[in-house]
């Protein structure tokens, strides 16, 4: 079965959504290792990276966005999106500064460490907060300024519950995750007790960006009935030398499709490659290519289970 995107599927939800109470304000959510307060519902939001922005228009938040970052610049837009975002500015290609987000007089941003913050940058939530401007991170991103366990789905409904009490759209995202549960439970039902060796490819030559048992591929893999070769790695999206990962000799490669380099070049470039050839993957040329959108967590994670079940069991 195809499942639509639940982009589409939140902008029909309607009276359908079961009744949650209003939220109260001043209201302090858990964000990472801090807690935020907001005074009322952010009028003038930014995300960024084309998941966060997909969670908050799925969310029907659009009116009180004042626009959105760091998709065009590395083109993981899907051409589903286009006509979602239309008339929704992007006020960076990549990176937004201070002042851009300061000239938007914006009062929320949504992002992640990794995911348009780094420790240390001008741009968080400690740089942000006295100029009138409440971070809420990524739930998966915290690994990088945090110990957590590993990744999971719920770390994407956690997010999805959080903006919908700031928004005090709670009964969409109550819903919306609702349907998410649902559709993850269907694909998971009856899947084999055999799970494949699996290993992500991002990008890289020299070495390879992948996932470790903190990034949301990792939640993925497991949800779809496989084993992450590299769940013993307390990292979240990381690089590894090709000898670990013919150590692991993956059965499966799973290959996240965005950017210059295309998801056919990045199979060439992996089938070529000298050092790889013992692996099992690249001797049966078993290859999943999933989007940038799915692999990162957002409302089409449960479209990346579904690939992936598919591909690891013949689905």
């Amino acid at each position: 079965m195809i499942l639509r995107s639940l982009l589409y599927v939140s902008l029909l939800l309607g009276s359908a959504q079961a009744l949650a109470e209003a939220t109260h304000y001043p209201l302090t959510i858990q964000s990472c290792n801090r807690e935020v307060t907001f005074q009322q519902a952010p009028k003038h939001a930014v995300s960024h990276d084309i998941n966060m922005t997909q969670m908050m228009l799925a969310l029907g938040l659009k009116p009180q966005m004042a626009g959105y970052s760091g998709v065009s610049g590395w083109k993981s837009v899907t051409p589903q999106m286009h006509s979602i975002l239309e008339g929704l500015p992007e006020l960076a290609a990549k990176y937004p500064s201070v002042e851009t987000l300061l000239d938007a007089n914006v009062d929320f941003f949504f992002a992640g460490w990794d995911y348009g913050m780094r420790v240390g940058g001008d741009l968080t939530p400690q740089t942000l907060q006295p100029l009138g401007i409440n971070v809420y991170e990524l739930t998966e991103s915290c690994a990088f300024v945090m110990k957590r366990p590993p990744a999971t789905l719920e770390d994407t409904y956690n997010d999805l519950r959080n903006l919908g009490k700031i928004f005090d759209v709670q009964d969409r995202a109550n819903t919306l995750i609702s349907e998410m549960q649902a559709q993850v439970a269907g694909v998971r039902k009856g899947l084999p007790a055999e799970r494949p060796r699996v290993f992500l490819y991002d990008s890289g030559e020299d070495r390879a960006m992948t996932s470790g048992r903190l990034g949301m591929p990792q939640a993925l893999i497991d949800a779809a009935g496989g084993r992450n070769v590299l769940d013993d790695v307390e990292a979240s999206w990381t690089r590894v030398n090709w000898e670990n990962v013919v150590e692991r000799n993956p059965q499966v490669i799973v290959i996240v499709d965005y950017g210059e380099v295309t998801a056919e070049q990045k199979m060439q470039f992996l089938l070529d490659n000298k050092a790889l050839q013992s692996v099992d993957a690249i001797k049966h040329q078993r290859f999943i290519v999933i989007p940038y959108v799915q692999a990162t967590p957002g409302i089409d994670n449960v479209l990346a289970v579904q690939t992936l079940a598919n591909g690891f069991h013949g689905g």
